[in-house]
């Protein structure tokens, strides 16, 4: 049994009601990934590599693999990059240990996830996460879940969660000017409590 829930801004988001959260429903500013990064070379490095730089073939990437292009980086044990007809990395795939992801937006912010397993779809700008998925927004906000779809083209957020699990989401509010940034809370801290109201003076 999995839980889904989608993660997108509305302008009609603000006239809903606050129940919807429950529901799974989190409402982002959109976030655009850089629009030039898929327009430069994917730079890589490994231990070793197994693979032909040749159309519609699958370079296979092991230890400590590093492969970036423009802002875009994915870290991770082993990489399989799938390279399509026109010899482009249409997909790459990182697994072992934690694979991880981040890229910066139009706007400088940065994105990060880290899951057991991403796919990332090079061509339309997708990332799969499958495990222990995590997602964070700079300035923005985080999520967690079994499963986390992240589109950096849209920064529209699917999650799904694993049996009786649940996705998690924190949506940072917008900082006022020369206030600190909030972070989020971390996993487990309880919420903080107000101080005791003080006992009214007695009469004489």
């Amino acid at each position: 049994m999995k839980s889904p829930a989608r993660f997108r801004r509305d302008p009609r988001s603000l006239k809903l009601p606050l129940a919807l959260l429950g529901l799974g429903l989190l409402i982002l500013q959109p976030a655009l990934a850089k629009q030039d990064d898929r327009n430069q070379p994917m730079n890589f490095s490994s231990k070793s590599m197994d693979g032909f730089n040749a159309p519609n073939t699958v370079t296979t990437l092991t230890g400590n693999v590093v492969a970036t292009q423009g802002t875009m980086k994915l870290t991770g044990a082993v990489a399989k990059l799938y390279l399509d007809a026109d010899t482009q990395v249409a997909r790459a795939v990182v697994t072992g240990n934690l694979a991880h992801i981040e890229q910066l937006d139009d706007a400088g912010n940065l994105m990060q996830g880290d899951a057991l397993q991403l796919d990332y779809d090079n061509i339309n700008g997708i990332a799969v996460l499958t495990g222990n998925a995590v997602v964070r927004q700079q300035g923005r906000g985080e999520f967690h879940g079994d499963k986390l779809v992240y589109n950096t083209q849209t920064s529209l957020i699917t999650g799904e969660a694993a049996g009786d699990g649940l996705v998690h989401g924190v949506i940072l509010p917008k900082a006022k000017p020369g206030a600190p940034a909030a972070t989020p809370p971390k996993p487990g801290t309880p919420p903080a409590t107000p101080p005791p109201a003080p006992k009214p003076a007695e009469g004489h």
